[in-house]
């Protein structure tokens, strides 16, 4: 009798105790695994799905029916440098590459993203001499050894790339073995008065470095020199004293492109023709 009783008391104890051991466990449990605030699950999600970071190069190549442009926005150029930066856009001469058009006669330097929308555009200081020739050798002349009629800024399709001169200060190649290159305006003499040429809006004034190019110092920083940090580019001197032609052997002119295209569309004969090439 005794020994019943004893053994039903002990059966309950023990399932009081494992009844009490299994409540514990699962409070503990809700406790550890009670849901996040609705912020901090925000959060966690926001920082899932982040995604790097995109640069807007804002508009781009303006693209008509037969052919692409350059997208100048409202900034004024000569005629031949709308046409060579048409052409570069058009024709991909750019390979997708940041492009500088360099006005030698405007003395002005336009600044484009690889996808043909301006960055850019201001007043340069150039070469004294006009001249589409860099002179054998120049590169290597002390300055004071560099005559005046040496001293051209040499027009070209070149590949540019940023580097620092012998001073550590930064610049953009344009014609390595001339040594000629874009860099900040430097003050150069009293006399030559490079500041107040620069501001002059006269191109004729704007003329009176040893060849190289020299560029605002603010638009230097954030518009030129900060499109060749990531990559190389292509800089493109227009002429002064021969032709458009003569100097970028497979340029066409976008208009007579578009004019050609066009009336092949409307002649019912041409369309059976060869197509037009550029």
């Amino acid at each position: 009798m005794m020994t019943s009783i004893y053994r039903t008391t002990l059966l309950r104890f023990c399932l009081g105790l494992l009844l009490a051991s299994l409540a514990a466990t699962s409070f503990a449990a809700k406790k550890t695994t009670a849901p996040k605030s609705k912020a901090t699950t925000a959060k966690v999600v926001k920082k899932a799905i982040a995604k790097p970071a995109i640069e807007d190069h804002g508009p781009g190549a303006i693209q008509g029916k037969y052919a692409k442009r350059a997208n100048l926005k409202s900034e004024s150029s000569s005629a031949q440098a709308r046409q060579v930066a048409d052409w570069v856009v058009d024709s991909g001469d750019n390979q997708n590459m940041p492009f500088v058009i360099l006005d030698k006669k405007e003395a002005k330097v336009f600044v484009f993203h690889p996808h043909g929308g301006l960055r850019g555009a201001a007043p340069v200081l150039l070469g004294i001499t006009v001249g589409d020739d860099s002179f054998p050798g120049v590169g290597n002349k002390p300055l004071s050894q560099v005559k005046p009629e040496e001293k051209t800024t040499p027009a070209g399709r070149f590949v540019a790339a940023s580097d620092k001169n012998i001073k550590g200060a930064d610049i953009v190649w344009i014609d390595y073995e001339g040594a000629v290159s874009f860099h900040a305006v430097v003050k150069g003499k009293p006399e030559e008065r490079r500041a107040e040429r620069l501001a002059s809006p006269l191109p004729s004034e704007r003329r009176i470095s040893f060849g190289c190019v020299n560029v605002p110092v603010k638009f230097f920083k954030t518009a030129l020199h900060a499109s060749f940090k990531k990559s190389d580019g292509i800089v493109y001197v227009l002429p002064e004293t021969r032709s458009v032609n003569q100097v970028f052997a497979s340029f066409y002119d976008v208009n007579e492109k578009e004019k050609l295209a066009s009336a092949a569309q409307d002649d019912p004969i041409a369309k059976f023709a060869a197509p037009i090439k550029f």
